[in-house]
């Protein structure tokens, strides 16, 4: 699928708003159900909208705008949330965003849903055992984590099928 300049911008543009708005939403909102009993700080869902952002944005964009877009991400995350916080989420959506990298990269000549979905697990977890260990000392909210983050690649890989399904009928 290829993405167009409008929608990787978009994407860009969304993908940075993901990074601050995820850490005051915790700052601000605390932990909130996920499903299944299960809870997770509140920014968990942007989180998990961001990894499916980060793969719009390299595919428009590319890696070096994906980088810069992760650095003011995490600046505006530290001047508008909690330093703390802000620091623990810097930490992990840096290393988690790496890991995604390596995953994405070289899946991506096997597709795009498959280089997203295996690249979202790997930048998932990784992401949510780093932050809940800065940022809380604990791994207690981890299966809320997996589960919220997962729930967004899922609704976002599913809306990108959609508009791929629609593009190829058109």
């Amino acid at each position: 699928m290829k993405v167009s300049v409008g929608l990787g911008s978009a994407a860009l543009l969304a993908y940075i708003a993901t990074i601050p708005a995820a850490n005051l939403a915790v700052t601000h909102l605390g932990a909130v159900p996920v499903g299944f009993g299960y809870v997770a700080p509140a920014g968990v869902y942007m989180v998990g909208l961001a990894l499916v952002l980060r793969d719009l944005s390299r595919e428009a964009a590319g890696r070096f705008a994906v980088l810069a877009a992760i650095a003011v991400g995490i600046v505006l995350s530290y001047l508008l949330a909690d330093p703390d916080l802000a620091m623990a989420s810097a930490v992990a959506f840096a290393v988690a965003e790496l890991a995604d990298f390596g995953v994405y990269e070289p899946l991506r000549r096997r597709g795009l849903m498959i280089a997203i979905l295996a690249s979202n697990a790997i930048g998932l977890l990784v992401d949510s055992l780093l932050f809940l260990n800065l940022a809380f000392g604990s791994l207690e909210y981890l299966p809320g984590q997996i589960l919220g983050k997962a729930w967004m690649t899922l609704a976002a890989v599913a809306a990108l099928a959609l508009l791929r399904r629609r593009r190829t009928t058109a």
